[in-house]
């Protein structure tokens, strides 16, 4: 629960319950809490035979579906890193357009071609997923005696800082500077699932135009890098301005967000005032 690292004070879901919100923090596959199924058990292959597709088409419609028949009031969603890509990409396929409210992306990720560093580049070009997967890890738990094992072998690799371990946890699927639906690794396997040869490209112009929506990203972000966030812009231009808000914070790196002491001030305020807004 990346949200609480913060004291109660200081964390962003405790801001917005303090002004009246009513907060759901939702969880996503492939961590420790995430075990159970109807039908299969998290030893299984098949338990983990899945990609961040359905965290796009299946969990995250499934969460506002969930909250939205517990408040019947539309939803204002926000996320960070992993969180923010779901997000875009889901809202470009037209997934929650009834029950979404307004969005905050918070270190947004859409693009990576301009990611700066080599431990985020390996993760990004490699597919953590997979590689996770090639070496026995499943669940990506970093006190796990496999993934500890993974992050050795991932901290040799030449030019890596492992001391940036939060983008190889953060890090999504996402490479070639794209964002796109699960590459099957063969034309002939990604026609029977898409019909043509390469994924699907998510189309983040696609979403609704006249979506509020908050962007905040940072100059010291080594993973959302500010020359891919305005590649992420570009792909908004022809929102309405009025429903679009952008945020630039010079010295903030991608764990600010959710670490920085000053958070509070600098970003979560706004966002509540972003929120408040819409009401």
């Amino acid at each position: 629960m990346t949200w609480l690292l913060n004291s109660p004070l200081q964390n962003l879901p405790m801001i917005l319950a303090d002004n009246g919100f009513d907060v759901w923090i939702a969880n996503t596959r492939g961590t420790r809490f995430c075990r159970k199924h109807v039908s299969l058990d998290s030893a299984q292959p098949e338990f983990w035979n899945w990609s961040w597709d359905e965290l796009v088409s299946f969990d995250l419609p499934a969460v506002f579906d969930f909250v939205f028949n517990q408040t019947q009031q539309k939803i204002h969603y926000i996320g960070h890193s992993l969180g923010t890509l779901i997000g875009l990409a889901s809202f470009s396929e037209g997934h929650q357009a009834d029950t979404l409210k307004s969005a905050a992306f918070l270190s947004p990720i859409a693009y990576l071609s301009h990611m700066n560093t080599a431990l985020g580049m390996v993760a990004a070009k490699a597919f953590v997923g997979e590689i996770t997967t090639w070496f026995g890890v499943a669940e990506f738990n970093p006190k796990g005696q496999k993934a500890s094992a993974f992050l050795k072998r991932l901290c040799n690799y030449p030019g890596v800082d492992c001391y940036d371990l939060l983008t190889a946890i953060t890090v999504t699927a996402v490479r070639d500077g794209v964002i796109a639906k699960y590459n099957y690794g063969r034309p002939d396997y990604n026609r029977m699932h898409y019909g043509e040869a390469k994924p699907p490209v998510y189309n983040i112009s696609a979403i609704p135009r006249n979506l509020p929506i908050f962007i905040s990203y940072g100059g010291q972000d080594a993973l959302s890098d500010v020359k891919d966030v305005l590649l992420l812009l570009d792909s908004l231009k022809f929102h309405d301005e009025d429903k679009l808000m952008v945020q630039f914070i010079k010295d903030y790196a991608h764990a600010d967000f959710i670490m920085g002491t000053n958070a509070k001030d600098i970003v979560y305020n706004q966002v509540l005032r972003f929120f408040k807004n819409q009401q």
